[in-house]
């Protein structure tokens, strides 16, 4: 399979990339950068790209799964706005860019709670991504919603707070559906996913990620 990945420099897409390269399944991996990255591997390509304008590499989007690790916060973003582009935006860009290239299958990583109709504005825009990709029909679309992540060397000061809290309560049995998720092991399943999930949409929730 021919895997490409938009969010490949964070803190998940990272090791997905890494997941990729070592999977044999995989016998090409493409991924869509802002500057080069300086990884090197026989199956690798990367686009240095301007993720304002995809239109200008459209026709590079083609191979058989792309997967979305994209996303930042409201602070690194700047504003609602500037997060909107980057979380809806640029993902739902390459989603219509590889469907119209017959690219079959879209692995998502959107969040916990997400959904339109939230009064939250994190969780509605990741909630219409989920959406609007949903209508593009893709042959197989796989969803996951984490909780909170363990990053490394993350700047999220308030992700790595609620980490913490509830690695405390998981440890007297208490919010075990929040189990906080290395992101090594995310980067693990949304690998096999495309191997693993039938035809259609399927949501992984985050109590079902660690099992899955």
């Amino acid at each position: 399979m021919k895997a490409l990945v938009i969010g490949a420099t964070g803190s998940t897409g990272k090791f997905l990339t890494d997941e990729l390269l070592k999977d044999n399944d995989y016998t090409s991996v493409v991924i869509f950068v802002r500057k080069p990255t300086g990884k090197t591997h026989p199956k690798l390509t990367e686009h240095i790209v301007n993720f304002d304008n995809p239109a200008l590499f459209k026709d590079l989007i083609a191979g058989d799964v792309l997967f979305s690790c994209l996303g930042t916060t409201l602070k690194a973003a700047g504003s609602k706005e500037n997060q909107w582009k980057i979380d809806f935006d640029i993902p739902a860009a390459f989603a219509a860019a590889a469907k119209e290239n017959n690219v079959k299958s879209f692995v998502l990583v959107s969040s916990y709670g997400a959904s339109a109709k939230s009064s939250v504005f994190y969780s509605k825009m990741k909630g219409e991504l989920e959406d609007y990709i949903s209508n593009l029909n893709y042959e197989q679309y796989a969803i996951f919603r984490p909780g909170p992540l363990e990053r490394e060397d993350s700047d999220r000061i308030g992700e790595k707070i609620a980490v913490k809290v509830f690695k405390v309560l998981n440890a007297i049995s208490l919010f075990k559906k929040f189990k906080p998720l290395p992101t090594p092991l995310l980067a693990e399943k949304l690998a096999k996913a495309p191997k693993k999930l039938p035809s259609g949409t399927t949501i992984i929730e985050l109590n079902q990620i660690f099992e899955f």
